[in-house]
C-alpha cells in the first residue's frame, strides 16, 4: 500500500479529514523548504504538496507566481526539488509528498528517469498540471512501475464524462477546484462545493481534497464537513512572502497559521461525527 493510501485510509478510520499544505520548493530560498516541512508536519500537516518551480506557471495567481519566480531565481530546479525529498525523508519516513508542476521539468530530465530518481528520494505522486487525461497514458505508465501516484485536478465545469475520463487515470486522490481561475482567486460557495463532490465521488472512488479559497480555520472547516482533505496554498505562500527578508521565522509562522487550520478542521470532524 501506497504512502497515500495508507494516510487516507487511516485518516478514514478515524473520522478525520487531511490537511494538505502547499509551498513552493526553494522560496524564499533553498535551504528554507527542508526544515519548514518538517515543521509543517509537526503542526499537523498530513500530506505535503510541494511545487517545482516553473518558468510559465499557468494555472496559479500571483502570489504562487511570484514564489515561483523567486526560487527560479535562487537557482531551484526539479533536481534541486528531489534532493530536498530525500533530504526531508532522512528523518520522516511516513508523511506523503506530491509535486506539484507541469510537463516541462519532466520532459527535459525525462519522464523514465524522473520517475525513477522521485521514486528513490521518496515522492509518492505528482500533479502535472498541463496533462490532460486524454495524453496521460504514456507518462502514468512510466509513473506506476515505481508506486508513484498522478493525482489530478477537477473543476468547477469538469462535467460528468470529464470526471470518469479522469477517473479512469488518477491514482491516490483527486484535487477539486472549488472555485473558477487560478490559485487565490475567488470566493467558497460551499453547497456547491458540497453539490460537486457528490458527483464527483460517483464516478471516481478515490479520495476528493478541495483546494483554492481557503485562507482562514472558518473556511477550512467548512471544507472539511464535505471534503477528505483540506488543500491550502496561496495563504500559506503569503506568510512565506511576508518574512523574505527573515527567513528564519518562516517555518514558526507557517505552522501557526497551519496549527489554527488543523484545530478548525478537527473541531468539523467531531461535529461530523455527532451528527
Amino acid at each position: 500500500m501506497s504512502r497515500i493510501d495508507g494516510l487516507f485510509e487511516r485518516l478514514r478510520g478515524e473520522g478525520r479529514t487531511a490537511l494538505i499544505p502547499f509551498v513552493t520548493a526553494g522560496d524564499p530560498s533553498p535551504d528554507v523548504t527542508v526544515p519548514l516541512m518538517h515543521r509543517m508536519v509537526a503542526a499537523g500537516a498530513d500530506l505535503i504538496e510541494l511545487g517545482v518551480p516553473f518558468s510559465d506557471p499557468i494555472a496559479d495567481g500571483p502570489v504562487i507566481q511570484r514564489a515561483t519566480e523567486r526560487a527560479l531565481a535562487a537557482g531551484v530546479r526539479l533536481r534541486d526539488v528531489l534532493d530536498m525529498v530525500r533530504t526531508f525523508r532522512a528523518e520522516n519516513a511516513t508523511t506523503p509528498v506530491v509535486l506539484m508542476g507541469y510537463l516541462n521539468p519532466i520532459e527535459i530530465m525525462g519522464a523514465e528517469i524522473f520517475a525513477a530518481e522521485a521514486a528513490a528520494a521518496g515522492v509518492d505522486g505528482t500533479l502535472v498540471v498541463d496533462v490532460p487525461p486524454e495524453e496521460a497514458a504514456e507518462l502514468a505508465g512510466l509513473l506506476r512501475p515505481y508506486g508513484l501516484d498522478l493525482v489530478y485536478l477537477l473543476a468547477p465545469t469538469s462535467d460528468a464524462e470529464r470526471i470518469a475520463r479522469i477517473g479512469g487515470v488518477a491514482s491516490g486522490f483527486v484535487y477539486y477546484v472549488a472555485v473558477k481561475g487560478v490559485t487565490g482567486a475567488g470566493n467558497l460557495d460551499i453547497d456547491g462545493v458540497g453539490a460537486k463532490l457528490g458527483e464527483i465521488r460517483a464516478r471516481i472512488p478515490l479520495p476528493v481534497g478541495v483546494g483554492f479559497g481557503i485562507k482562514d480555520g472558518d473556511s477550512a472547516a467548512r471544507v472539511a464537513a464535505v471534503a477528505d482533505a483540506v488543500i491550502v496554498g496561496s495563504a500559506i505562500v503569503e506568510r512565506i512572502e511576508a518574512l523574505m527578508d527573515e527567513p528564519g521565522a518562516i517555518p514558526d509562522a507557517v505552522a501557526g497559521f497551519l496549527g489554527g487550520l488543523r484545530q478548525a478542521i478537527d473541531q468539523a470532524d467531531q461535529h461530523k461525527v455527532l451528527a
